[in-house]
């Protein structure tokens, strides 16, 4: 975990906006701003699932290089806020997460709250609606926007014996080809919303994706694979050629509507 007393709420990784491309990444570190300390909480926390997606800040920065397209990370740890929640989501801020108790968000005074959102959470999207919409402009076609996250080996005790899943919603059209792609290699266990469900009224896709009808996809990694910076590379070279065979097809860049499976948009 690193601190600065100038704290930027994300980081953009910028490369040509022309390709029609937006790599996004809602959980990609662990910072904290020197106001909020450690929030309560020993450093061994910050090693930790619960203070950032494992693995995906390198997997972000070799798919950005490899596909030469931007990207935008968070800069903050989701346990300040989540950006990956919608703002009327009970986990946007988490008090207990994975065993954990945080300190530094109990109790959670109102202003509290809206100073995060204001402060960390909304610059985040309005940094990733801007990123897509200059996408979309310079590509002069709708953007198709991918979103890289990871998850734990075991949860609650419970293995979880895939390598990689796809997460959605209702839009298919990048998830098919997708499953393909990576179901092509016989040794890889890949998982349809698998550890997760990815209808989540609310989250990153359905606010920047799903509402606008542009094609995306949603990648979760399992994190002992991308733990090192050999495995993250691995990991990105593994899903760049896929992405950038599926960036080719024109009805991904195409304003499509599905709706969504948490109820109308």
């Amino acid at each position: 975990m690193t601190r600065s007393p100038s704290f930027a709420p994300f980081e953009i990784i910028d490369r040509p906006r022309d390709r029609g491309l937006v790599i996004l990444a809602d959980h990609a570190r662990r910072n904290l701003p020197d106001d909020y300390g450690d929030l309560g909480l020993p450093a061994t926390e910050f090693e930790r699932h619960i203070a950032y997606d494992i693995g995906v800040e390198t997997v972000t920065r070799r798919l950005a290089e490899l596909l030469d397209a931007p990207a935008l990370m968070a800069n903050f740890s989701r346990l300040l806020i989540d950006p990956n929640r919608g703002e009327d989501d009970p986990t946007l801020i988490r008090q207990l997460y994975d065993g954990t108790i945080i300190p530094g968000n109990y109790p959670m005074a109102p202003q509290e709250r809206q100073t995060r959102l204001e402060r960390f959470y909304q610059p985040y999207h309005d940094a990733a609606a801007s990123m897509i919409a200059s996408v979309a402009e310079a590509s002069n076609c709708a953007p198709f926007v991918v979103s890289v996250h990871s998850f734990t080996p075991t949860m609650q005790g419970k293995a979880r014996p895939w390598h990689v899943g796809i997460l959605w919603d209702s839009d298919d059209r990048a998830v098919k080809p997708m499953l393909a792609g990576l179901g092509s290699d016989p040794m890889l266990v890949v998982g349809d919303n698998e550890p997760y469900d990815g209808a989540l009224r609310g989250d990153t896709m359905f606010r920047h994706a799903i509402v606008n009808g542009f094609a995306h996809v949603l990648i979760e990694i399992r994190q002992d694979l991308i733990a090192t910076e050999e495995g993250a590379h691995q990991w990105a070279a593994r899903l760049a050629p896929i992405l950038d065979e599926i960036n080719k097809q024109p009805d991904i860049h195409e304003v499509k509507f599905f709706g969504s499976r948490t109820g109308p948009v």
